[in-house]
């Protein structure tokens, strides 16, 4: 008997008993759904990230108070407190280091509560130097940012992050608009477009950008968050990070302030989420071995029931190598088509939730997890098909 015609017997087996065939796909659809699914939200998220970071353009380096990649969360928290980083530090090296950097920025934060009309709004404040747009690729959708007169002068003005200009003004055109912070009157000249996260933080679009100088005097800010620098090329990002770390030696410890560029902080978020994708995907994989001992306990159901169709097939010239494939062929099957519509429910899944999560499909994934459906069928069903193919076709034909 060839192999045409076992597939065929095989596929007339399962087609004969469509509801049992759909219960023992159930648990493979359920864990290849999952896997895919769960799989395409880590892979979206990092892709999701890779594009904030590339919005920011390749030559940027940080330096942030404490260390943000070693040690608690909290005590990352309590260093960036601390009154680490100065104004006169930022200014010796860019003053040393001309040949290194196109500029700079300065950055401090803060809260307040804002208010426009009768809506009042819970804002985080985020005070920078107005080459802060250039060195970062943020961009106003209208108005424009604040000058270097605005600066130095400690204008109260502000540029709006897109969610927060919706929040609290609405459908309201907030150029030249006047809000409350913490009771003081701000001057509204820009929105920023749209960004999205912020690394781990509030979204960029949640902030409310003013001067530096007007978020130290008004608002009793006593520490610098980071200094932002633009470095003139590329490969000059090692350079750039050695100067600075000079220049900082001079006042402070090494385990005080942190140097890093996109990359550092880049495969640090993605290492922390490659191990969370895993995990779930791990989690959600138990699912299909719940799906394979449904196809074992099944497939040894049907070897029970269908003992005269054996012995029959045995007697009529059937090898115990043929009936072997023939239930082998059944629990893959089995398995297969399970791990196609678990496939087909991940990607109707994906699509629903892209409107607002990022999430991605890729083509190894759906692979794998054909894969390993595969395999989950041929390993659980390896036992009742070897029972099938033992079978004394004397014996069989005697079973009721």
């Amino acid at each position: 008997m060839n192999l045409t015609n076992t597939f065929s017997i095989a596929l007339k087996a399962i087609l004969l008993n469509k509801k049992r065939s759909f219960l023992t796909m159930l648990g493979v659809i359920i864990g290849v759904g999952s896997v895919v699914l769960l799989t395409s939200l880590g892979t979206g998220l990092q892709s999701y990230i890779q594009d904030q970071f590339a919005s920011l353009g390749t030559n940027v380096l940080f330096v942030t108070p404490g260390d943000p990649f070693g040690g608690s969360q909290e005590s990352a928290v309590i260093e960036s407190t601390k009154p680490t980083l100065k104004e006169a530090q930022y200014r010796e090296i860019l003053r040393k280091n001309r040949n290194l950097f196109v500029g700079g920025v300065t950055t401090a934060v803060n809260t307040a509560e804002a208010k426009y009309s009768n809506t009042t709004k819970k804002v985080l404040l985020y005070g920078v130097t107005p080459s802060y747009e250039k060195v970062t690729n943020s961009h106003t959708e209208k108005g424009q940012w604040f000058d270097e007169a605005d600066e130095s002068k400690g204008k109260r003005v502000v540029v709006l992050g897109s969610k927060v200009a919706e929040e609290l003004l609405g459908k309201v055109d907030p150029i030249n608009k006047r809000i409350l912070l913490n009771s003081q009157t701000y001057t509204v000249v820009g929105v920023l477009e749209a960004k999205g996260g912020g690394f781990g933080g509030p979204s960029f679009d949640n902030y409310i950008y003013l001067p530096f100088n007007t978020i130290m005097n008004n608002f009793n800010t006593q520490v610098i968050d980071s200094f932002i620098f633009e470095v003139k090329e590329r490969d000059q990002i090692a350079e750039a990070k050695r100067a600075i770390e000079a220049v900082l030696l001079e006042d402070l410890k090494e385990d005080e302030f942190t140097v890093f560029d996109q990359a550092e902080l880049l495969k640090t978020i993605n290492n922390v989420l490659g191990v969370l994708t895993a995990g779930l995907g791990g989690i959600s994989a138990i699912s299909l071995v719940v799906g394979g001992i449904g196809i074992l306990n099944i497939m040894l159901v049907s070897v029970s029931e269908r003992t005269r169709e054996i012995g029959l097939r045995k007697a009529l010239g059937a090898t115990p190598n043929v009936i072997l494939l023939q239930f082998l062929i059944e629990a893959a099957l089995l398995s297969v088509i399970g791990g196609m519509i678990g496939v087909l429910i991940a990607f109707l899944g994906t699509v629903a939730i892209q409107s607002f999560f990022p999430a991605r499909i890729l083509p190894e994934s759906i692979v794998i997890a054909f894969g390993v459906s595969t395999a989950i069928g041929v390993i659980f069903g390896a036992a009742p098909a070897r029972n099938a193919a033992r079978l004394s076709p004397i014996e069989a034909l005697r079973s009721e």
